[in-house]
């Protein structure tokens, strides 16, 4: 390997060291891992899920909790934004013992002929066909890549365009509670995911989804952004009031769903 390989991984040791921190006291606080567990991680290829993988796995290696991890790429005929080469990532699963499965979708006449949204579209039936496979698999949970900057985004998006106060939980029960979902990153922000990335080297290719880029939640991310530049930890703030609405209302037995 040569000296710029072996001074990036360590740099990636040492920012997944970091990281680990903030994966562990979501872990404490909201209970998201138990022995026994087999994790479907949604792994589109992309920065977060593929910071998410890592977590997860080297913490597995020295955590308390034993469990199971088992990656699902969903390919379909629709836009994918940047993601890593398919045979990278299975490569990159099979050299940390993760089982991979690939499935192929056809979603672009959904999404296309319809008037909702195309992002939330194209999110749902990849949702629907990672439901499918963590059934098909034997998974009791399913982990998404969610991060807390996506936690201040959909709170502001509910207010603005819902007129709700509700963002991502950290964790949820579907199907009677037959699966669970939930989010390791949500105490991680974007801006400490990108330089792991970049020490993880990544092979990300490709161009960012053209609806992604016109959407509402780019509109949301920018004018976050541009609130960050002069009140750094504005989104840390949201977050933290996201979270003490949600356990308010959990002390009376209400669901922020349900308001």
């Amino acid at each position: 390997m040569k000296a710029s390989n072996h001074k990036a991984s360590d740099r990636a040791d040492r920012l997944a060291h970091y990281l680990l921190k903030a994966l562990n006291k979501g872990q404490r606080r909201y209970g998201l891992l138990a022995d026994g567990d087999t994790i479907l991680l949604a792994v589109s290829g992309g920065k977060d899920s593929l910071t998410m993988l890592e977590l997860l796995e080297r913490r597995r290696r020295t955590g308390q909790e034993k469990y199971s991890l088992v990656a699902a790429h969903i390919v379909s005929d629709y836009h994918c934004g940047r993601k890593v080469p398919n045979d990278w990532l299975a490569a990159h699963c099979q050299a940390r013992g993760i089982p991979l499965v690939i499935e192929h979708v056809a979603i672009a006449d959904t999404v296309t002929s319809a008037d909702r949204s195309h992002c939330y579209l194209c999110a749902r039936e990849r949702r629907r066909a990672l439901f499918e496979i963590a059934e098909r698999m034997g998974c009791n949970k399913l982990a998404f890549g969610h991060h807390a900057d996506d936690v201040a985004e959909t709170t502001l998006m509910n207010l603005f365009y819902s007129g709700r106060i509700d963002s991502i939980d950290p964790k949820a029960a579907f199907f009677d509670g037959r699966l669970t979902v939930i989010r390791p990153l949500i105490l991680i922000e974007e801006r400490d995911i990108v330089p792991f990335a970049k020490a993880s080297e990544f092979p990300l290719a490709g161009e960012p989804c053209p609806d992604g880029s016109n959407s509402r939640r780019a509109f949301v991310k920018d004018l976050l952004r541009q609130v960050e530049r002069d009140h750094n930890g504005v989104k840390r703030s949201m977050y933290h009031a996201m979270d003490r609405y949600r356990h308010a209302l959990a002390r009376i037995g209400r669901d922020p769903k349900s308001i």
